[in-house]
């Protein structure tokens, strides 16, 4: 804007100065056109005086450089001229000067010269005998009076234009002056041209509807922000071209990426081939979604296009960890599989035990032990279906199952005695150390976890080995563990013995018998009464399990 003004005051200058010195040469060349007219008619009535008192005389001995002199008689013939040959000139009857002259005394004319290409003014006067006397001088032109004073003009010029120039920095300064120092955060408060009243008013008006809406965008951004920093699940927000606009924490840690991600590439961030995948069909308005593996865990990332009017504005990717989705969809499938596996085999044994003595192709003797077989698989899976059963109310954190007081230590007692008979049988000893515990619980969970812990013992030990149930009684606990000194558990089975129908040794386990559930009712019987399970064992030495059961208060 100071550049224009600039030049605006310039230009006017300049147009000023330049008309200025033409009105002025016009002024001048009429007001000398004025002066040299008068001059020249006093001239000729000085002239015509003379010649009237000495005739032709008067021009003897004359010396004129300014006027050129003619004496021309009624006739219109010259009798004389001051700059050329008389004899030689036209008649000078029909100039109008000479006409004028002859009718009222004295006339006068401005014609250019096309003999000597110049302009001239002329004065003729007539005498007493009727010839005229005349005088003309050479007039200047205003573009001959112009380059006659070209030199001081171009000074006059050059110190004007200096002057222009200075003043137009000046002027233009301090005309924007006030223009650059407005307070746009305070647009009312200026105090400059009234005519920008109107201007800054729209300012202002336009100001507090913008920090309106920046206030109403920062707390919407804020909100946002705050969702998504809180969620668990890893969100990465994009724009048309793939870059990062957002990513929460979740994301940055899956990614291992930083703040400083925001306004990167999607693909410099990560390299996922399934990433890619389904961010380049987002970015199409195809949604789509991959599980992928990030630290360890299993994620379902979801990628879905943010469409508006205009079309695909962006991408959103989420990131799900489903790894315990994963591994209870893993567990039920083996349950399926186990359980199915586990009737099968009963079932088969007594169809086919069933289907011999229906054909009566079984001896009289057999009949018996046929029959002996047919209930003991079926006293398996009533078993295996009572395991199942428990498991099922257990999961559901055994509702409607009533509590009480519980002596641990009369407890496993009672177990002892259920499980002599399959002790002896297998060669194991059972001992009970301790002191009385009492606990409140449901007493037949609390007594499936000791005998299915002591159960177990007895089965995974060795011939002549040995089982302790020990009961302590503390301020803050109650503690139950169970010894033996069976074949123990190797280390990278210990995280799950625990699962339903995992066998450490399948080939032992179906010698023992038993339906795989035991433990797994163990872990889930525990949960229940808010319990801690440790287990430690040691491979050909033994195993020892103990459980941690918190002491109500009071």
């Amino acid at each position: 804007m100071t550049k224009r003004i600039f030049r605006s005051i310039c230009l006017v200058a300049i147009t000023v100065f330049i008309a200025s010195v033409i009105l002025i040469f016009v002024v001048l060349h009429n007001y000398f056109s004025d002066v040299q007219r008068r001059q020249l008619w006093m001239q000729t009535n000085l002239a015509a005086q003379g010649v009237v008192n000495a005739g032709m005389d008067y021009f003897r001995g004359l010396e004129v450089s300014d006027y050129r002199i003619t004496w021309i008689d009624a006739q219109g013939n010259v009798l004389y001229d001051s700059e050329s040959d008389s004899l030689e000139m036209e008649n000078h009857l029909e100039r109008e000067e000479v006409k004028e002259a002859m009718k009222s005394g004295y006339g006068e004319s401005r014609r250019y010269s096309p003999t000597l290409t110049e302009r001239f003014l002329y004065a003729a006067r007539r005498l007493p005998d009727g010839t005229v006397l005349r005088l003309s001088i050479s007039q200047n032109s205003i573009l001959a009076l112009l380059f006659g004073m070209v030199q001081p003009l171009c000074v006059v010029f050059a110190v004007a234009l200096v002057l222009s120039v200075i003043l137009a920095v000046q002027v233009s300064k301090k005309i924007v002056q006030p223009l650059n120092e407005i307070d746009l955060d305070h647009p009312l408060l200026n105090e400059g041209y009234d005519e920008l009243l109107p201007f800054l008013r729209r300012i202002d008006s336009q100001r507090r509807q913008l920090n309106l809406q920046r206030d109403k965008l920062l707390q919407k951004e804020e909100e946002l922000n705050t969702i998504i920093g809180s969620m668990n699940e890893g969100m990465v927000l994009l724009n048309r071209k793939g870059k990062i606009i957002s990513m929460n924490p979740t994301a940055r840690r899956l990614l291992g990426v930083s703040w400083e991600c925001v306004g990167l590439h999607m693909l410099s961030v990560s390299s996922n081939p399934d990433i890619q995948e389904i961010l380049e069909k987002s970015l199409q308005g195809e949604a789509g979604e991959r599980v992928i593996d990030l630290e360890g865990e299993k994620y379902q990332v979801d990628a879905n296009p943010v469409i508006a009017e205009r079309g695909v504005m962006g991408a959103a990717l989420c990131f799900f960890n489903v790894t315990e989705k994963e591994k209870a969809e893993q567990m039920r499938r083996e349950f399926t599989a186990n359980v199915s596996h586990e009737l099968k085999t009963p079932l088969h044994s007594i169809s086919g035990y069933a289907e011999l003595l229906k054909n009566d192709m079984v001896a009289v003797a057999d009949v018996a032990p046929f029959a002996g077989k047919i209930y003991e698989e079926a006293q398996r899976m009533t078993q295996l279906v009572e395991d199942i059963i428990s498991l099922s109310r257990l999961d559901e954190g055994a509702e409607g199952m009533p509590r009480e007081k519980v002596e641990l230590y009369s407890l496993a007692e009672s177990v002892i005695r259920s499980l002599e008979p399959t002790a002896g049988a297998a060669h194991v000893s059972l001992a009970l150390t301790g002191t009385p515990a009492e606990v409140e619980g449901i007493p037949q969970l609390l007594y499936s976890i000791v005998y299915n812990l002591c159960d177990n013992a007895i089965k995974y030990n060795c011939e002549n080995g040995s089982v302790v149930i020990d009961v302590q009684s503390g301020e803050k606990e109650a503690v139950l563990s169970v010894s033996d000194t069976g074949i123990g558990i190797d280390a990278k089975h210990r995280d799950r013995i625990f699962e339903r129908f995992y066998r450490v040794d399948r080939s032992r386990s179906k010698a023992v018998g038993g339906t795989g559930l035991g433990l797994s009712i163990v872990k889930h019987a525990v949960l229940v009464h808010n319990a801690s399970l440790a287990l430690a064992s040691e491979v050909g030495k033994g195993t020892t399990v103990t459980v941690r059961f918190p002491m109500q208060e009071g």
